[in-house]
């Protein structure tokens, strides 16, 4: 479910004005990068981007290159100054922990449901899980390839089987699912937390009782 765009996108500065020619599909962005250098940095190159394919694509190459380690507190702080401010919580949620722009979708979509995730979680037993949300879903998104043959595929099963006799259920979602049929990913996960198999009973009335004192 991400945006394919075949249109040339051209940064303008704010006085600038576009040129069209014949037969000219360009489509025009004006912004405040140093569009005359003809190579801008990155952190006008991911404003840029979020104007051309949206948000989702452009909080994944954000948390990337959190992650890569390319962006300091002061670019942040630039890049929030370059986007419409009914945008700048993109940047606010963004963080290194995501180890793949499927990851990064995963997260941003279940934020804009109000669902928030727990990332890259270790459970006794299982190892690192990518997403637990509430107290026993957890969420595995497969992008790798390292997922696809045989072997690793019983990995996962065994993983699964282990988390599931700790209590925990799991979803796990491949690269096409995330991609290209998300209604199916929202539905199985909103499904889950509609019959609360996302909650230990226990430990919600732990919670429960804590917050009565």
């Amino acid at each position: 479910m991400l945006p394919v765009d075949d249109h040339v996108h051209v940064a303008i500065p704010p006085h600038g004005h576009a040129l069209p020619h014949l037969g000219c599909t360009c489509v025009s962005h004006w912004g405040e990068a140093d569009v005359a250098a003809g190579r801008v940095g990155l952190v006008d190159a991911l404003a840029q981007l979020l104007l051309c394919i949206g948000e989702d694509a452009f909080f994944a190459a954000l948390e990337s290159a959190l992650r890569l380690r390319r962006l300091s507190h002061i670019d942040l702080t630039r890049l929030r100054s370059q986007i419409a401010e009914s945008r700048s919580w993109l940047v606010d949620l963004a963080c290194a922990e995501s180890e793949s722009g499927l990851e990064s979708l995963m997260k941003v979509r279940m934020h804009r449901l109000g669902i928030a995730l727990a990332a890259q979680v270790d459970i006794v037993g299982v190892g690192r899980v990518d997403f637990v949300l509430g107290d026993r879903l957890i969420l595995e998104v497969d992008g790798r390839p390292g997922h696809e043959d045989a072997e690793s595929r019983h990995k996962d099963l065994v993983r699964d089987a282990v988390a599931a006799a700790h209590g925990y259920d799991t979803l796990r979602f491949d690269y096409a699912l995330v991609v290209h049929d998300w209604p199916a990913v929202e539905a199985a996960i909103l499904e889950k937390c509609r019959r609360g198999l996302h909650i230990d009973s226990w430990a919600e009335g732990v919670r429960a009782a804590a917050a009565a004192v």
